[in-house]
């Protein structure tokens, strides 16, 4: 059984996290048929890192490494919940810098890639016309109405919070 992580809740959805051949971790050394292909920052040269490793945190410590950038995220108050996410949470794929949002003094769950028209399918594209944030996306927000597509050139990254359920937007383009 895969461990659970908080604000990742489904890394398969998000093809961060494969399941094929088996290839030996990095980190513990064992063989694995369920390995991480998603942002790790670190001056090592990591190839394969089974989910374990890094739920437990071992393979941001032994690699002295992050999986997500502590410098593009939004601010959080507790130090723990900033080591689990940086620490032992595994990353998405962006085009440019992956950003994690954050709302009522914790970070959000990554929901997955979305285009405008997953927005409004979803039934958030309301709440997501108030939470949107221009000056951390940089892009006007008809342009993300009209031109954001879940697998195009400007994609967006859906989260919500945990504790009160808003749902928020960042984009990026390539």
């Amino acid at each position: 059984m895969l461990p659970t992580f908080k604000y990742h809740p489904d890394p398969f959805a998000s093809e961060v996290f494969y399941r094929g051949e088996p290839h030996r971790c990095d980190c513990c050394g064992k063989e694995t048929d369920v390995w991480y292909e998603s942002p790790f920052y670190s001056a090592e040269d990591v190839e394969c890192l089974c989910p374990w490793c890094i739920a437990d945190g071992s393979a941001a410590a032994k690699f002295n490494g992050e999986f997500q950038d502590s410098a593009n995220m939004d601010k959080v108050p507790d130090p723990e919940k900033v080591k689990e996410l940086t620490e032992r949470t595994p990353g998405y794929h962006g085009w440019q810098q992956e950003y994690w949002m954050a709302h009522c003094d914790d970070f959000c769950v990554f929901l997955g890639y979305v285009g405008w028209q997953e927005i409004e399918e979803a039934g958030l594209a309301e709440e997501i016309a108030e939470t949107y944030r221009q000056d951390l996306c940089g892009f006007e927000f008809e342009d993300i109405r009209q031109y954001m597509r879940k697998d195009g050139g400007l994609t967006g990254y859906l989260f919500r919070c945990l504790h009160c359920g808003k749902h928020f937007l960042y984009a990026d383009c390539d």
